[in-house]
């Protein structure tokens, strides 16, 4: 009976999430199946990967083929490597504290470079929120002054007049004294 190890559709539509099982290679894709090895949800950002690694090695050691898509996660997950690694143990290459030596060293560099992304991933949506933050302060501030500029009242043109005149005596215009002639005649007329 071939064995294939291959990913099992569940979840609705467009929101799509998968089992990681070894099935009959005849089996239908979502149909009987003889292990579940894990889950898989492309939903999130990163991807949620789930595996028995024990589980999956014994698989492989068995003759199970994975499919393209399975052998990308295998491999992300580090069973691949690990299955190289006993592989070296069988061949007298390496001991067995060895590999696993190997194995938790690069399953503890491959858990930080998640971290890694994870992290800017929060600071990029942190940076987006600020930003967004600062637009949406910037709008109100705006708004604030345009109803504050529509608030004043009107003011008529005579009403600023005496402001007018300090503004010109202010700005060093002499003023000018005009002497009436009709004045002096005036006095004239009664003596």
């Amino acid at each position: 009976m071939p064995v294939k190890i291959r990913l099992q559709r569940h979840g609705k539509k467009g929101k799509p999430f998968y089992w990681v099982v070894a099935a009959d290679a005849r089996a239908k894709r979502d149909g009987k199946f003889l292990e579940k090895l894990g889950i898989y949800n492309p939903n999130t950002n990163p991807a949620t990967i789930e595996l028995d690694v024990d589980s999956s090695v014994k698989w492989l050691q068995n003759g199970a083929q994975p499919t393209d898509t399975a052998k990308a996660i295998l491999s992300y997950r580090g069973v691949l490597l690990k299955h190289h690694l006993l592989g070296g143990v069988r061949k007298g290459a390496l001991t067995e504290e060895q590999a696993e030596e190997k194995f938790n060293t690069w399953v503890s560099e491959k858990e930080q470079a998640i971290a890694d992304k994870v992290g800017g991933l929060d600071k990029v949506k942190a940076d987006a929120r600020a930003a967004a933050l600062k637009a949406e302060k910037e709008v109100n501030d705006k708004r604030a002054a345009d109803a504050a500029a529509a608030a004043l009242p009107e003011v008529a043109e005579g009403e600023n007049a005496e402001a007018e005149v300090e503004a010109v005596e202010a700005a060093g215009e002499p003023e000018q004294v005009v002497e009436t002639p009709e004045a002096p005649a005036a006095e004239e007329d009664k003596a």
